[in-house]
């Protein structure tokens, strides 16, 4: 699968840590150039010092459109054209429904779904120009699934994933977009849900079917096989990689 990637531009948003970051990781050790987008420099401009000369940190709030189209523009003279996108910023906010906000609810889709339509379309103008090119968003398994406090969040996933099945049909053939669905992985987002919680952590681990919280590495795997060729003859799907989550009645309490 390396052969795929050398010589590509990739762009990661939200890729300043947690999935997105071990996703520019990957992608830089199979040999492409990598265009990290986050909103937080703290995070992102280390990481792509850390990934080497093949990785280029560019801040950007993805639901700004005019931030979107000055930083693809930039990315394009830096490193070139992009062929292969990774839409992984997205936010969540904690809130039981009748006490959710509409600031809250608003600043969600912003992120979690606008972000995606507007890198999405910004970069296939790119691909286009290069013959074609990947897509994969990252949704959740909470499209399918939901735990308690979390409607905006996962209303936005659920969207996502039609968003994917319309790209997938409107660009064809020259582009594919798939979207990954995760269950509980380690990383930035879930340790701010647990908050150093040992029992809330425990029963994240006991939604899933093998008792454990999935790591950021494995999701990178199924996403940069998505990218590559290998996957060739796949468009317009969503996978779950939630370790059974999705597949029984377990579910978070109040």
């Amino acid at each position: 699968m390396k052969d795929d990637f050398i010589g590509k531009v990739a762009v990661v948003t939200g890729g300043g840590q947690g999935i997105g970051a071990t996703c520019a990781e990957a992608l830089v050790e199979a040999g492409a150039k990598v265009a990290v987008l986050d909103i937080n420099r703290e995070t992102g401009e280390p990481l792509a010092r850390r990934l080497g000369k093949r990785a280029s940190f560019f801040q950007c709030d993805v639901g700004n459109s005019s931030a979107v189209t000055k930083t693809f523009s930039a990315i394009g003279h830096r490193m070139g054209d992009p062929t292969l996108l990774i839409n992984n910023a997205g936010i969540v906010r904690y809130a039981p429904f009748m006490e959710a906000t509409e600031e809250n609810w608003d600043q969600t889709f912003r992120v979690n779904l606008k972000g995606v339509f507007l890198c999405s379309q910004t970069a296939i103008r790119s691909m286009v120009r290069r013959g074609g090119g990947s897509i994969v968003n990252m949704a959740s398994v909470q499209a399918f699934v939901s735990e308690f406090g979390i409607s905006a969040y996962a209303a936005s996933k659920s969207g996502m994933i039609g968003l994917t099945r319309a790209i997938s049909i409107d660009c064809a053939p020259l582009i594919r977009c798939n979207a990954v669905c995760p269950g509980c992985i380690d990383s930035p987002m879930l340790q701010l849900s647990v908050r150093g919680k040992k029992e809330r952590e425990d029963v994240y681990k006991n939604m899933h079917l093998l008792r454990r919280i999935g790591r950021p590495e494995e999701v990178a795997s199924l996403v940069l096989f998505l990218l590559s060729d290998r996957s060739a003859f796949i468009t317009g799907q969503a996978y779950r990689i939630d370790g059974g989550m999705g597949s029984w009645i377990g579910a978070l309490p109040k």
